[in-house]
C-alpha cells in the first residue's frame, strides 16, 4: 500500500475543445499551472468576444499556486492571463517572446506593474518544495516554444505544449537529445498535444512552405495581400523575406498583426531593415508589383482587416484588379464556413485567392500521428493523458499511445474539471469541480449566460415583435394599444393583415383580463407572449421573440 499522497492532475480548459488551454498539477500544499488561454467563439456564441476558463476553483486554492508556466505565446495559451491576474496574483514563467506578448496584454489591462513576470528558456531550472521544473525546446509555429518537465515525488511529468518534429523548421529546432534524456530518466506521466491525432504520417515542414511562398511571390505581378495568424511569427518572417527578395515594400494592417510585428522586431525574431516597411497611406506611391500587405482576418473574422477589405469597408485598402490574396492558414474548427464565405467575397470583387487547399502555402504547427508516436516512444511514459483537442482527438491519441506500449489501463481521457489522482498503483478520477466556459462580451466578464445566448439566437433566427399597451390600473381599463412593431420577423408594410389580427386578439384578451380584475404586469405580459407565440407560429411557422411593454397611468 502506497503511503505517499497521490498527485492530482486537472484541466480548466483544453479538453474536448480547441482553445482555452489551462492545466494544473497539485501535490499536497503546492499547485502549479500550465498555460492560461482563451477560446475564440463559434457562430453559436453571438456577440461574444472570447471564452475564458472559470477561475473559481483556483481562487479557492490561490494560496497553493506557485506559478503559471507558459509553453508559448499563442492566444489559446496566454490570452486569459490578464483575467486570471485580476482574480489572483501568481508569478508567470515564459519564454522571451511569450513574455513580450504578455507584457503588452498586461499593459493594455493596466496590470503590468503589479505582475511578476519571469523569463525562462530551455536551460532554466525552477525549484519549489515538491516540484522542480525544467524546459525543453520544441518546434511550433512561434519562437520560444517549450515543453515543460515537472519533477514530482513520483518522477517526471511532461507537458509537451504544442509541438511538431520539423527537421527543417522556420526557426530554432526541437531538442530531441534532451527529450530522449528525460525519457531515459523515466516519465511518470505524459500530457501530450492531441490536435492532429487523426492525421497519419508526418506534417509538412515549414521549409516547404517557404519554398512555395517564394515561388508564388515571384510569379505575381500585382499586389499581394497576405493573411495569416498574427502570432505565426515564422510565417510572417517568411512573407517578409519573400517580399524583400522580390523588391516589395511591406505594409501591416490589423491591430494584433501590428503588435506582433512590433514585438517581433524589438526582440529580433522579425528581421528586416526599417525601409522594408511602409505605412498604409504610402501604398499608392508604389507600383502594385512592389507591394505586400500583411493583415489579420485569415479565419474569416468580419471585423478583422481582411474582412473589412472584402466588404469594401476598409479606410485605406480596396481590392483592385491584379490583387492576389494568400491565406497562409487553415480554418480553425467552427470557422470553416466563414472562411470560405470570405474567399467567395474576395473572388467576387476581383481578387485572385490562394489557400492551403490549392498549394503548400500552410502547414500545421502541430505534429501528426507519427510525430505524436515519436514523442511517446522517446519519453516512454507510465501514464498517458491526452490534452489539447476535441474529444475524438483525445480518444485517437490514446490509441496511438497504446500502440506505442502504454498499458490501456494507464491512459485517461478526461473532461475539463475532472481531478485525476495518480500514484504508483494506478490512477482514478477522484472528483471534479465546475469548469464551465466564461463568456467575455465587451467589458462584461461572465455576465452573459445561456439564457442571454438563447435570446440572441432566437433574435437572429426569427426576429422580435414589440407589443406596447397603456393601461389605467386604478380603473382597470385599456387606454391605448396594443401597438405592434416587428423587427426581423415580417416586413410590416406587407403584413398589415397579420399584425392587425394580432393586435385585435391582444386587445380582446387584455380587456377580458382587466374586466376580471387582473392588473398584475407579469400576468398580462405572460398572456400576451403566450397568445402571440401561438398565433404567429400557427400563421407563419415561426417563433419571434415577443417583448410586451406595459405603460401605466
Amino acid at each position: 500500500m502506497n503511503s505517499t499522497p497521490p498527485i492530482k492532475l486537472f484541466a480548466l480548459g483544453g479538453l474536448g475543445e480547441i482553445g482555452k488551454n489551462m492545466y494544473g498539477l497539485q501535490y499536497e500544499d503546492e499547485m502549479i499551472l500550465v498555460d492560461c488561454g482563451i477560446k475564440f467563439p463559434d457562430e453559436e456564441l453571438r456577440g461574444i468576444d472570447y471564452v475564458i476558463p472559470d477561475f473559481t476553483f483556483l481562487e479557492k486554492h490561490k494560496d497553493l499556486i506557485k506559478g503559471v508556466f507558459i509553453t508559448h505565446g499563442h492566444e489559446d495559451h496566454i490570452g486569459s492571463i490578464p483575467f486570471l491576474l485580476k482574480r489572483l496574483n501568481a508569478p508567470i514563467y515564459a519564454g522571451k517572446l511569450s513574455i513580450g506578448f504578455i507584457k503588452d496584454k498586461l499593459q493594455e489591462h493596466r496590470l503590468l506593474g503589479a505582475s511578476i513576470l519571469k523569463t525562462v528558456d530551455e536551460n532554466s531550472f525552477v525549484e519549489f518544495k515538491h516540484f522542480s521544473i525544467r524546459f525543453m525546446r520544441t518546434s511550433h509555429s512561434i519562437p520560444d516554444s517549450l515543453a515543460i518537465c515537472i519533477n514530482t515525488p513520483y518522477g517526471n511529468i511532461v507537458h509537451t505544449g504544442d509541438f511538431k518534429f520539423d527537421l527543417t523548421p522556420g526557426g530554432a529546432s526541437y531538442d530531441i537529445g534532451k527529450i530522449a534524456e528525460i525519457g531515459n530518466e523515466g516519465v511518470f506521466c505524459l500530457m501530450s498535444d492531441s490536435t492532429n491525432s487523426e492525421i497519419p504520417g508526418f506534417s509538412l515542414s515549414e521549409s516547404a512552405v517557404k519554398e512555395t511562398l517564394f515561388d508564388i511571390v515571384e510569379q505575381i505581378d500585382g499586389r499581394i495581400i497576405f493573411a495569416t495568424f498574427a502570432s505565426n511569427i515564422y510565417r510572417l518572417q517568411q512573407a517578409i523575406e519573400a517580399s524583400i527578395a522580390f523588391n516589395r515594400k511591406v505594409a501591416v494592417f490589423g491591430r494584433s498583426m501590428e503588435r506582433s510585428i512590433r514585438i517581433g522586431r524589438e526582440l529580433g525574431y522579425i528581421r528586416a531593415s526599417e525601409d522594408t516597411f511602409i505605412s498604409g497611406h504610402e501604398i499608392n506611391r508604389y507600383p502594385s508589383s512592389k507591394i505586400t500587405i500583411l493583415c489579420t482576418g485569415s479565419q474569416g473574422e468580419p471585423m478583422a482587416a481582411l474582412g473589412r477589405i472584402a466588404k469594401g469597408l476598409h479606410r485605406q485598402i480596396q481590392v483592385i484588379p491584379g490583387d492576389t490574396v494568400i491565406f497562409s492558414s487553415s480554418p480553425i474548427p467552427g470557422n470553416i464556413k466563414q472562411v470560405y464565405k470570405l474567399i467567395d467575397q474576395l473572388e467576387r470583387i476581383g481578387a485572385d485567392v490562394i489557400h492551403n487547399k490549392m498549394s503548400d502555402i500552410h502547414t500545421s504547427g502541430h505534429g501528426t500521428q507519427d510525430e505524436q508516436k515519436l514523442m511517446i516512444r522517446l519519453l516512454k511514459p507510465k501514464y498517458f493523458v491526452p490534452i489539447h483537442g476535441e474529444y475524438r482527438m483525445l480518444v485517437n491519441h490514446v490509441k496511438l499511445a497504446v500502440d506505442c506500449g502504454v498499458e490501456p489501463e494507464n491512459t485517461f481521457v478526461l473532461d475539463n474539471g475532472d481531478i485525476l489522482e495518480l500514484d504508483e498503483d494506478g490512477g482514478q478520477v477522484s472528483g471534479s469541480f465546475p469548469a464551465n466556459p466564461v463568456y467575455v462580451d465587451g467589458t462584461g466578464i461572465g455576465d452573459i449566460g445561456n439564457i442571454v445566448l438563447r435570446d440572441r439566437r432566437l433574435l437572429s433566427l426569427c426576429g422580435t415583435v414589440v407589443v406596447t399597451i397603456t393601461i389605467d390600473s386604478k380603473n382597470a381599463k385599456l387606454l391605448s394599444g396594443p401597438a405592434l412593431v416587428s423587427r426581423g420577423f415580417v416586413f410590416m408594410k406587407e403584413s398589415g393583415e397579420l399584425l392587425s389580427e394580432a393586435e385585435r386578439l391582444v386587445e380582446k384578451e387584455i380587456n377580458s383580463m382587466l374586466e376580471d380584475g387582473v392588473t398584475k404586469w407579469s400576468d398580462l405580459k405572460k398572456k400576451i407572449s403566450d397568445l402571440l407565440t401561438s398565433y404567429f407560429f400557427e400563421e407563419t411557422k415561426r417563433n419571434p421573440m415577443i417583448l410586451p411593454v406595459i405603460m401605466e397611468v
